[in-house]
């Protein structure tokens, strides 16, 4: 069980890690991806190279590193699951989990919009996708009976999940919708009806 000092670094350290997150962020959306640099990011933050570098490798790394939080954050919702949901029903309160969460989220337009803008903040999102899939498959292994043919499952589950999640983010960017739930509803229906003998 992790002492009281070692809760309150932990704090200290995502307090200190948000800041130059958000800093940073803020910085991409107003000036551009490509034109900020470490010394910018610093600067606003108000904190050291030394400190930046203690979080983050890059301004790339710190534009990937995110999505690491994002699989976590996956992993504990289909952890959450009810036991006897079908896995239909734990991708659907995944995806409508997450797509909430990622909406409300403040800076997740500015997010968005400079992924799209930018090749190379795209790219390092993208890189860490491997291992977003990863923990997401994990997660769903967890909780199948252990075999081949599970593992094979986990990981098209995983793969299915994060796609819908990645349309349902793209539409609801796109189109000013409010309510994500209600794009992430529509995302699946369209889904489900591919599979079911549907028009394309």
């Amino acid at each position: 069980m992790a002492t009281n000092s070692e809760i309150l670094l932990k704090r200290k350290q995502r307090v200190v890690h948000d800041v130059i997150w958000n800093a940073a962020i803020d910085l991409f959306a107003e000036k551009g991806f490509d034109e900020i640099t470490v010394d910018d990011i610093v600067a606003a933050a108000g904190v050291s190279q030394r400190t930046f570098f203690r979080y983050f490798a890059s301004k790339n790394d710190l534009m990937g590193r995110n999505m690491l939080t994002y699989g976590e954050a996956l992993k504990e919702a289909i952890k959450a699951s009810p036991k006897s949901a079908s896995a239909f029903e734990v991708l659907r309160g995944a995806v409508l989990d997450i797509a909430n969460r990622v909406a409300s989220y403040p800076r997740t337009r500015d997010v968005i919009a400079v992924a799209f803008k930018y090749p190379a903040a795209r790219e390092a999102q993208l890189s860490r996708m491997g291992q977003v899939e990863q923990i997401v498959a994990q997660a769903f292994a967890v909780r199948m009976k252990k075999s081949r043919d599970n593992e094979v499952a986990a990981r098209l589950l995983a793969g299915t999940t994060l796609t819908i999640i990645d349309v349902t983010m793209r539409l609801w960017f796109a189109g000013g919708v409010q309510d994500v739930a209600v794009v992430a509803e529509q995302v699946m229906k369209r889904f489900s009806n591919l599979f079911a003998g549907a028009d394309l």
